[in-house]
């Protein structure tokens, strides 16, 4: 203490800056530790990539296997990060009180969410990069803008981080399990990532083509296999789903 009576250092908040980035850094090594985490962002993506690219099972045309799927399969990493992972591991903390804790840190409510978006893009960098390695080892040939890549990485992410707090937030941590991985395995199987479009009923493509997941992954497939431009259709899709989702997630969000 002081001559003049205060403490040196002063007590009191780390700047908010730090507070976010040491909490995003949390919430990635919870999320890499997490081994049903895992299964859903790492395992099931590179086994669905592996087996269906190795093995002749779906029609893909006269394009390889590997450059059909890789896209999907990029499409399916985000949404299992972003949606189902941080679906189920938010749900739970609401359910076992520690977001209604962390609410009354230092951290505010928008620092915290915004750590948690930060863990989820951590995560996905490191998705791509070995999905990346793994499908130029099985003799992918990708084309196209990166740029285009970027903008449907981010603006998919950004539409299934709102779906996933929206359910996080709203319903309890059991139905939140289970919804999520329902939901997980029906865009799996309906959104374009395995099983091309033009495989379902005319009426049942047009519904599935205002899904995120199969705006996300036709964008993708379009612009890395076919070397398209800007998929602004696909983007637009994307853009109105993320701003409609993550709008109703911050209306609807309970935090205990």
């Amino acid at each position: 203490m002081t001559a003049t009576g205060t403490y040196t250092p002063k007590p009191g908040a780390a700047p908010l800056g730090r507070m976010i980035a040491t909490q995003a850094v949390l919430e990635t090594k919870m999320l890499l530790r997490n081994g049903e985490q895992l299964l859903l962002t790492v395992v099931i993506p590179t086994l669905v990539l592996v087996l269906f690219s190795s093995v002749d099972i779906i029609d893909t045309g006269a394009s390889k296997a590997v450059d059909f799927l890789t896209p999907g399969v990029l499409a399916l990493a985000v949404m299992s990060t972003a949606f189902t992972g941080q679906a189920i591991a938010t749900g739970f903390e609401r359910r076992y009180g520690v977001l209604k804790r962390l609410a009354s840190s230092p951290l505010p409510r928008w620092g915290l969410m915004t750590a948690k978006t930060a863990s989820v893009l951590v995560t996905e960098v490191l998705q791509v990069i070995l999905l990346t390695v793994i499908a130029f080892a099985l003799g992918w040939s990708p084309h196209g803008n990166p740029f285009a890549v970027l903008l449907l990485l981010v603006l998919g992410t950004a539409a299934f981080s709102g779906l996933g707090l929206l359910m996080a937030g709203t319903l309890k941590a059991e139905a939140t399990l289970a919804a999520a991985n329902l939901v997980f395995l029906l865009l799996l199987v309906g959104g374009g990532i395995i099983i091309p479009l033009d495989q379902f009923s005319r009426s049942t493509q047009d519904v599935l083509g205002l899904l995120p997941i199969t705006a996300l992954s036709d964008g993708l497939r379009d612009v890395l296999q076919h070397g398209a431009g800007v998929p602004w259709g696909d983007l637009g899709l994307l853009a109105g789903w993320a701003v409609a989702l993550l709008a109703a997630a911050g209306c609807f969000f309970r935090w205990e």
